[in-house]
């Protein structure tokens, strides 16, 4: 039942017509406004004409082809070639087909436990470092550590609190696993922060129904493109500690940090900075080799940090990561290449600067551009995008819309978003999706087309919103 129940509505009705659209625009007979379906849906920066960084690939084809390392005439750099063959030490002399050990390749997670250390200024052990199949699978490995056990029914679920709007793939989870959801509303009109009054009202309520043991912040924010405060950071760190929660920080958008005069900070660095006090906080971090400027999701490369967490309880979990035998080999090196790349002084250095540049850059770019623009738009408001791959403006939706939607079996917002799709080929993700407070809607695009495309995205959802709105009663 809890499998019936799963819901995932970034690949929901809006993307599969996306995809009949697709299939009906290659037949020539078929006539339509639009020449093609463009996905402003999901954050899949490869699939949006980003490209992959050279070094990270040239050293992955080494890995998957060893004997080219032998090829005189192969136009690598040394530093490639020589960080290929560290790797394949590293695998043990098996190759990327080989298992690993169940948690990952020991001397990658020692990379991980340096790079933490360098970002963060705070000493880091590798060993509770974990690489993963994507952010995604360890999110899915701590949430099953929660799962309610069958020989005590009658116990309250565990409950997590998860911002709303949400990434869908937490509630996802929690169907999957049989843990209770209990939504906390982010603050739309303070940039999407978290108001910490609402979270004291929310967590007594939920105590009520379930036994509330977790809590979920993404940031950067997905889909609100957000990047919290380090006082907002403290201010979530103190509650979790005072309620006894364990903290997971989604923090997989680290890179795409746009904000002027604001770096990202991670929460792991911000609850060491606090204090003995709050050293017997749970959190568990994660990152993945899916965004910032890697983009690499069809790779499925990820880690998640531990912290503070009672070592029975990790011990469990590496029983239960033992028994999925270990992350992918290509997603493994992937991650190792992210949190260790190419330094000052090596030879590949000069063209790996300019390209993370380049797609950084550009990034920040159009979520300037984007988040102005669609907040010059009659009937829409956007947030500043501080962060992350996404804008989610809030779209006025008149009441004859609201009607006619709900004639149609439809949320307001998936059938604007429908309507948008038919009649100029783009998709976004309703806001219904990810969750919004009631009378509200919003949609989710994403921010990383070319500029001349996302120019075009703005001036026909533009002439799109202003018809809509005339044909549902607004003059």
């Amino acid at each position: 039942q809890n499998l019936v129940n799963l819901r995932y509505e970034v690949r929901g009705k809006v993307a599969n017509r996306a995809d009949e659209l697709r299939r009906e625009l290659k037949d020539p007979a078929v006539v339509k406004p639009f020449a093609k379906v463009v996905e402003a849906n999901i954050g899949n920066p490869h699939a949006m004409k980003q490209l992959p960084i050279s070094f990270f690939r040239q050293v992955l084809a080494l890995c998957v082809d060893p004997a080219l390392l032998d090829y005189e005439g192969l136009p690598y750099a040394r530093d490639v070639k020589e960080r290929a063959r560290r790797t394949l030490e590293c695998l043990k002399g098996h190759g990327i087909g080989a298992y690993t050990a169940s948690l990952g390749v020991a001397e990658f997670r020692k990379d991980i436990a340096r790079f933490i250390e360098e970002r963060d200024g705070y000493k880091a052990d590798y060993r509770n470092i974990f690489l993963t199949n994507g952010a995604s699978d360890a999110i899915r490995s701590i949430l099953t550590l929660c799962m309610p056990g069958s020989t005590n029914t009658s116990a309250p679920k565990v409950g997590y609190l998860s911002p709303i709007p949400q990434y869908p793939l937490y509630s996802t989870f929690c169907s999957e696993v049989g843990v209770e959801m209990i939504p906390y509303y982010a603050d739309e009109d303070n940039n999407w922060e978290l108001n910490m009054e609402d979270l004291v009202q929310t967590i007594k309520s939920a105590r009520l129904q379930c036994n509330p043991r977790l809590l979920v912040v993404i940031n950067p924010g997905n889909p609100t493109g957000q990047q919290l405060s380090r006082v907002n950071i403290e201010q979530i760190i103190k509650f979790c500690h005072a309620k006894r929660l364990v903290l997971l920080a989604d923090e997989v958008y680290q890179e795409n940090a746009y904000k002027e005069n604001s770096e990202f900070v991670s929460f792991r660095k911000v609850l060491k900075s606090m204090g003995p006090q709050y050293s017997n906080l749970e959190l568990v971090s994660f990152h993945c080799v899916s965004k910032g400027y890697v983009g690499e999701c069809g790779v499925r490369g990820g880690y998640m940090e531990l912290v503070g967490i009672d070592p029975s309880v990790v011990e469990v979990l590496e029983r239960y990561l033992n028994s999925k035998l270990c992350a992918n080999t290509v997603g493994q090196i992937m991650t190792d290449l992210m949190i260790n790349p190419p330094k000052p002084g090596d030879e590949s250095y000069p063209q790996f600067a300019k390209e993370r540049s380049g797609i950084l850059t550009s990034l920040k770019k159009a979520a300037a551009t984007i988040s102005s623009r669609l907040d010059t738009i009659d009937g829409i408001q956007c947030s500043e995008i501080q962060g992350a791959m996404y804008a989610f403006p809030n779209i006025y939706l008149p009441p004859m819309a609201i009607a006619k939607a709900k004639e149609d079996c439809l949320g307001p917002d998936e059938y604007y978003c429908l309507k948008l799709l038919e009649e100029t080929g783009i998709s976004f993700v309703p806001g219904s999706g990810f969750g919004q407070i009631d009378g509200t809607y919003h949609f989710r695009t994403t921010i990383l087309a070319d500029e001349e495309t996302t120019e075009d995205i703005l001036d026909r959802l533009e002439e799109f919103h202003k018809k809509f709105l005339t044909e549902h009663g607004v003059n």
